[in-house]
């Protein structure tokens, strides 16, 4: 557990740092804030992000190997893919019927979302290095210490969801987090979270930029409510016959 904390608490250190240190040659180059710019917030994740991942792996606080991938299992994959797609609107409906929380970081990701480099940081780096270090590092190391599988799941899903620093995330983030926890306990392997990861940060990124309107409902998407909740049962039939897949694919 203390390693956990550690590896968070590193985590976090390294992305003030790093906004800290981005941010003021950015306003000494360009005589403004970097979190008023699309590419300053960019390159700030970039490298916060890039940093993170070479720290991680130099203290070998996650474990970086090929058994899993060499079995293959590229169907598997595929139906990580599925899986990921048919969780964004249960998910959605589940965070709309949900009190609300205060979204600090709307702005920020206006910015981001809206540029098209902001891929590059949401949808390829930000699953590789938070995969790495939520299931590659933190969870890894809260499986040797609970011999209660779901109970270190459940503890690194808090972890990243408590990370994001933004309550609105908070919901969504906790599912995901459970959901790629799992998928790393039944295979040792990040690769799975990582393809999961990248589907799901994808269609954010896609999604946004075709209805920029933050207050948007499932009920104003699909025209009605009738129709919000036909969409949330079409999506549990891709959801649900694709974990009873991966449940009877994935290596325990």
């Amino acid at each position: 557990m203390k390693n956990a904390i550690i590896y968070t608490f590193v985590f976090l250190a390294i992305q003030v740092i790093a906004s800290m240190i981005v941010g003021g040659v950015w306003n000494w180059a360009f005589g403004k804030n970097v979190m008023d710019d699309a590419a300053g917030i960019i390159v700030t994740t970039t490298v916060f992000t890039l940093i993170t991942i070479a720290v991680f792996l130099l203290a070998k606080w996650c474990e970086v190997s090929r058994h899993w991938i060499r079995t293959r299992p590229w169907l598997t994959l595929v139906w990580c893919v599925v899986a990921a797609l048919g969780a964004i609107i249960p998910s959605v409906w589940i965070q709309e019927h949900m009190p609300e929380l205060p979204n600090i970081a709307e702005d920020t990701f206006d910015l981001i979302m809206k540029d098209r480099w902001g891929y590059v940081a949401i949808g390829l780096l930000a699953p590789l290095g938070e995969e790495l270090v939520f299931r590659g590092a933190i969870l890894r190391s809260l499986l040797r210490w609970s011999s209660k599988p779901w109970v270190a799941i459940a503890i690194s899903a808090l972890l990243f969801a408590a990370a994001h620093m933004n309550p609105a995330q908070l919901p969504h983030a906790f599912l995901i987090g459970l959901l790629l926890g799992w998928l790393y306990y039944r295979t040792d392997s990040i690769v799975p979270g990582m393809v999961y990861h990248w589907v799901n940060n994808s269609v954010a990124y896609v999604m946004y930029n075709l209805y920029p309107d933050p207050d948007l409902t499932l009920t104003d998407l699909f025209g009605s409510e009738r129709m919000a909740l036909m969409a949330v049962g079409f999506s549990l039939c891709i959801l649900l016959p694709a974990l009873f897949q991966l449940n009877v694919r994935l290596e325990k």
